[in-house]
């Protein structure tokens, strides 16, 4: 398994951005297609992005299209999801997840996980 540490979370006013890091075990995620999920208090885990493990192909839930972008840098085994035009429904705590599964949105294909980091949008 790859050790994943989410960073970027934080409190914004709706319209704000925020740029999530996830940093990866060194080498570990370069072969490994990478996702962001969030959960919201109770409510179920959903997929928000995922990207390929050379990053030329992503996928995005439908709520976020337009607004997030998932983007990875190898060199720095590190994911980012970048969030602008954030709205209090956005609120949620953050996860990066790595797996094989292939580029899904569907937390089960993911088998590593951060332990997340909390996202608050006030409106």
């Amino acid at each position: 398994q790859v050790k994943l540490v989410e960073s970027g979370g934080g409190s914004v006013q709706a319209g704000g951005s925020l740029r999530l890091s996830c940093a990866a075990s060194r080498g570990r995620n370069v072969l490994k297609h990478m996702g962001w999920f969030r959960q919201a208090q109770g409510k179920d885990r959903e997929g928000v992005a995922s990207i390929s493990p050379g990053g030329s192909f992503t996928l995005y839930a439908d709520s976020v299209k337009g607004r997030f972008t998932i983007s990875r840098d190898n060199a720095k085994s590190t994911v980012y999801l970048r969030m602008n035009g954030l709205k209090p429904e956005d609120t949620a705590m953050y996860y990066c997840a790595a797996g094989a599964g292939g580029r899904t949105l569907v937390p089960a294909s993911y088998n590593s996980w951060g332990q997340g980091t909390q996202v608050t949008v006030s409106s």
